[in-house]
């Protein structure tokens, strides 16, 4: 029980006042193990039974398009919403908006220790939901993808996936890389980066014309780890971040260290926006949708934003993208790019008591997951697909030359890798996303330092799991 409560505590940062209303609600046998078994057993059973009645009842939906860059998204979710109510007798849908940050790290932890999450919400993959999975906290999925045909029709559930069984699915997936500004490019007779050393001349010359060379917004750590994850791995190797929880490879390891410190050698040399250390996510896209900024690392889910209708409607046909060129002297392979499919949606395990919210899952699962709505994900929002798709559909559809790019971009890339959050305990995120990233670009650590520190809550959780 120990080692079980250990990993649910190493993801949940509540009041003591939350953590007292877990006990009357933990759904874990009275040995404290996991009872996923159960939950099967009673999705199977339920998914026999005929609704209870017609009376209304209504459930919610925790999701994460929130903010003008997400609409897109967020009508997709409501096309999906009032199909499932046309469906369902008696169902009513409550969305329940959430930032995606405060809904990971403290609204779904909190609700899910005190054993009342939504019964639909948006669930990041790995480790989230194999911890929330080993508590008995989600549905099991695997005899409803079965009963609806398309277990196989996914790319990759495996951030999903517990003990063989399916928790989650996934929305869609997504790269990251180098936004830029194909006018200004142009005017200085630039193409994208071919090596380090080059990317590292624009950087500089951007910043002696005047400009901002890398959009900056540092307020939530996990924006700008999202480059210093790809320089470490660009200098370390892109399988060295799944070695950290293994013990395999420290965080003190020299080419990590290298990766810390360029990222550092970037901030002081001011090639990110001034007074970063304030500004919040959408700030960093403003900065380039402005014209502020020429550069800007993110989320291929950020060219969304570069259509009409939206806030970089006047970039539109102005936006190229790129990898991170080779560093020389780099480990591994020096074209892998940061790819995954972690942000999807789960359904809470009481759902298998209620055969009315069982069949409203199956509802939600069948018309949102499907050829048509990964399309539309595709094309209007430019989130990948996460589901396997026939190439030539994806060529028929895929009309604009910036989401062109990004999928040549990502077949160029020979291998791949998944964020650090996915890969370390949540006792090493929170340090590094809410504590360390901040203090290196402020100046109040050292690469080194920070590697330290790192190292040192990395092995107490290491050792949590043993």
């Amino acid at each position: 029980m120990k080692k079980s409560l250990t990993l649910l505590l190493s993801l949940i940062f509540v009041t003591s006042a939350v953590m007292t209303g877990c006990g009357g609600n933990n759904t874990t046998n009275s040995k404290g193990e996991g009872n996923t078994n159960g939950a099967a057993e009673s999705t199977n059973a339920a998914a026999t039974e005929e609704p209870a009645s017609s009376e209304p009842f209504e459930m919610t939906i925790r999701h994460t398009q929130v903010g003008a860059d997400k609409q897109k998204r967020l009508a997709i979710l409501e096309d999906v919403v009032k199909k499932v109510e046309s469906e369902v007798p008696g169902l009513t849908f409550k969305l329940d908006g959430v930032d995606s940050d405060v809904n990971r790290k403290e609204k779904l932890r909190g609700e899910m220790a005190a054993g009342n999450p939504p019964e639909i919400f948006d669930l990041f993959g790995s480790p989230d939901s194999k911890i929330y999975a080993k508590e008995s906290k989600l549905l099991d999925l695997t005899p409803i993808l079965d009963e609806l045909g398309i277990r196989d029709t996914f790319s990759n559930l495996d951030p999903f996936t517990y003990e063989g069984k399916i928790y989650g699915l996934p929305i869609g997936g997504s790269g990251e890389g180098f936004f830029y500004n194909k006018e200004y490019y142009t005017g200085k007779g630039w193409k994208a980066p071919a090596t380090f050393a080059e990317l590292e001349q624009q950087l500089a010359d951007i910043k002696a014309d005047g400009k901002v060379p890398l959009a900056g917004a540092s307020k939530a750590g996990w924006v700008p780890l999202m480059l210093a994850n790809h320089l470490w791995s660009r200098y370390a190797g892109p399988d060295v971040t799944a070695k950290f929880a293994t013990g395999e490879a420290k965080w003190t390891d020299p080419n990590v260290v290298k990766g810390f410190a360029k990222y550092k050698e970037w901030a002081d040399k001011g090639y990110f926006k001034k007074g970063e250390l304030g500004f919040e996510y959408a700030e960093y896209t403003t900065q380039f949708t402005s014209g502020e900024a020429i550069l800007m690392y993110d989320g291929t889910w950020k060219s969304s934003v570069f259509k009409a209708g939206q806030s970089g409607e006047g970039l539109i046909g102005k936006v190229g993208f790129f990898n991170i060129p080779p560093v020389e002297g780099g480990v591994g392979d020096q074209t892998a790019l940061m790819r995954d499919v972690n942000n999807g949606y789960g359904f809470s395990a009481t759902a298998a008591e209620d055969p009315r919210q069982l069949e409203a899952v199956k509802s939600f699962i069948k018309n949102l997951f499907n050829e048509e709505m990964q399309l539309r994900g595709l094309v209007e929002d430019g989130v990948l697909p996460a589901m396997k798709m026939d190439q030539n559909v994806l060529n028929e559809n895929i009309t604009d030359d910036l989401m062109s790019e990004i999928v040549a971009v990502l077949n160029d890339s020979g291998s791949s890798f998944p964020a650090f959050d996915s890969l370390v305990q949540a006792d090493v995120t929170t340090e590094i996303s809410n504590i360390q990233i901040q203090k290196l670009i402020g100046g109040q650590t050292t690469p080194e330092k920070m590697a330290e520190v790192l190292q040192k809550v990395q092995d107490e959780a290491n050792a949590a799991v043993e």
